[in-house]
Order: structure tokens, then C-alpha cells, then sequence
């Protein structure tokens, strides 16, 4: 299996993400594990209450996603790679990132699921707006 096929997902999206589709996704007969991650609205950040979220991404992040989820497919140990951000207004408790990962051995599994989630935040384009309980609201991530 070549690295471009072993990517099954690599989207920005602005609908409801599915852990069951990425997971779905990244099935594979010879996997022995499959990780996967969702990053969740929560309802506080840094000790204020938060009550929505909304997310921006230029332009590029699709393609810096499949760059990023094409790195991690390199990776002989990995088998397939599925992996989505959200954009757009989110609730608290909605599901703003997920990522899944198959290879033969968990922990194989465990550490491409953990790249791939920290190599996205880190390079993925995407700016969040906070409104907190107070009213105020503040962009994270915005250069």
C-alpha cells in the first residue's frame, strides 16, 4: 500500500465530524490497532467559562493537512491515517478534531495518533475566536 492511499481522510470541514467514519476509514485487515483522538469544545480556558467557539482557516490548511497526514503514513509502522478539523461556529461539547491512525501494534498506534494530532495543531492554519460566559471574547492562534 502506497503512503498516498494509506491517507483516507484529510479534510477541513465545516459539518459535523464522525470518529465512527474515521475509524471506518483507517480499517485495515492486517491492523492490530487503531487510535484515535477528538479534540472537544470545552465549556472553560484558563479559568474563564467559555460558551462557544468559532474557527478560521485560510485557504492552505486542507493542503497542510494532507501534508502533515501525509508524513505520518510515511511511517512504515502505519497502515492508514484518517484526519479532520473543523470550521465554523461550534458548540460546547462539539467535536472540532479527529484523528485516527491503524497500524499492526498499539504502541506503534499510540505514537503516530499523538504526531499527527500535535504536528496538525502545530501547523494547521486555523485561528479560533473564544466568546466566553462574560461576553468577552478573544482570537487564539490569529498572527
Amino acid at each position: 500500500m502506497t503512503t498516498i492511499e494509506s491517507v483516507r481522510i484529510a479534510d477541513i470541514r465545516d459539518a459535523t465530524l464522525s470518529l465512527a467514519a474515521h475509524e471506518e476509514a483507517v480499517s485495515d485487515p492486517r491492523a492490530g490497532a487503531v487510535v484515535s483522538f477528538q479534540g472537544v469544545v470545552r465549556d472553560h480556558d484558563g479559568g474563564r467559562g467559555v460558551t462557544l467557539l468559532e474557527y478560521e482557516g485560510h485557504p492552505t490548511a486542507a493542503a497542510i493537512l494532507r501534508e502533515v497526514a501525509d508524513e505520518i503514513a510515511a511511517d512504515p509502522d502505519v497502515y492508514a491515517v484518517a484526519v479532520s478539523h473543523r470550521v465554523g461556529v461550534l458548540q460546547i461539547g462539539d467535536v472540532a478534531l479527529v484523528a485516527s491512525v491503524s497500524t499492526a501494534h498499539r504502541a506503534a498506534a499510540f505514537a503516530a495518533c499523538a504526531r499527527l494530532v500535535d504536528e496538525a495543531k502545530a501547523r494547521l492554519p486555523i485561528w479560533k475566536r473564544q466568546v466566553f460566559a462574560d461576553g468577552t471574547e478573544e482570537w487564539v492562534n490569529c498572527p
